[in-house]
């Protein structure tokens, strides 16, 4: 079964893949994990700008290093939950640090860095240094649930059972490995979607487990929908975007302004904080952080 899916998916994924820079091989490791940051929910069509600025502005892990955390929040614009800004910060200063400035290729010296989870550790071994590692993303993960185990939608968080299956469908060469990381999470980005799926596109919609149960509808627990009007993380981006735009330390009178519910507003300032994305200083004036 499972050889049966590597071939076709991997001959669509050479024939449809999109050009992503960080495909490229100039992008190099650290454009792979400068892009894994910033893909974590967040649609490639707004990364695109932001990672392009990113890289020429900091080509190596080193570069970033140099600068205080609060340049790399603010050039993380408006990608939204911005701790990931502050991560991926850490990371190059670890990798400097460490590693002589290069990103490490061992699997498990990606996972020791700050700010990265086993997710992004594999997907950087995998894409950037063609390890065999399973890489289990919301897409691949749908791929996986629907092609073999047979149900609309994967849990709504990873469970043991699929990091199984996943390492189970896994290609013993590396290198096919690799590719078939890349096709599986492509082919559930662009075919196998969450709504409105292209079966009449896949390539292994002949051998799909849920399509020849006839489509069953999902009889998991309800999919956690993504809000964001009025929500704490609304006010959080605007207090971010007044301290990102600023080049000296802001009022607290000036966030103020920013939205018109105080609690709410104390509440997001404090959060940001706490999350050391926001620096405050004497005299109620706040910033982004230098160290």
């Amino acid at each position: 079964m499972t050889e049966k899916l590597h071939a076709p998916v991997i001959a669509w994924f050479d024939a449809h893949a999109r050009d992503l820079p960080w495909r490229r091989p100039e992008a190099g490791p650290w454009g792979v994990m400068v892009s894994e940051f910033m893909l974590q929910q967040t649609p490639v069509n707004r990364v695109l700008p932001v990672y392009e600025e990113w890289l020429a502005r900091w080509p190596r892990p080193a570069d970033l290093a140099k600068e205080a955390p609060g340049e790399a929040v603010r050039a993380w614009g408006r990608l939204g939950y911005p701790r990931r800004a502050l991560r991926l910060h850490g990371a190059a200063v670890a990798i400097t640090e460490r590693h002589g400035g290069d990103v490490p290729t061992d699997h498990a010296q990606l996972l020791a860095l700050p700010g990265i989870g086993e997710y992004t550790a594999a997907a950087v071994a995998s894409f950037a240094y063609g390890q065999r590692h399973p890489v289990l993303d919301t897409n691949v993960r749908r791929v996986i649930a629907r092609a073999v185990t047979g149900v609309q939608y994967p849990p709504n968080a990873t469970t043991a059972a699929e990091r199984r299956l996943a390492r189970e469908l896994l290609p013993e060469d590396e290198r096919t490995a690799a590719r078939w990381a890349a096709a599986s999470m492509e082919l559930g980005a662009l075919v196998c979607t969450a709504k409105n799926e292209g079966c009449g596109r896949c390539p292994i919609a002949g051998q799909c487990a849920w399509r020849l149960a006839g489509k069953p509808e999902h009889s998991g627990p309800p999919r956690r929908g993504q809000t964001y009007a009025g929500t704490d993380r609304q006010v959080r981006g605007k207090l971010l975007a007044v301290l990102r735009e600023a080049l000296a330390p802001v009022p607290q009178a000036v966030l103020d302004r920013v939205w018109h519910e105080p609690v709410q507003r104390a509440r997001a300032l404090d959060g940001l904080v706490a999350d050391g994305l926001v620096e405050p200083l004497p005299g109620g004036l706040y910033r982004l952080p230098l160290g």
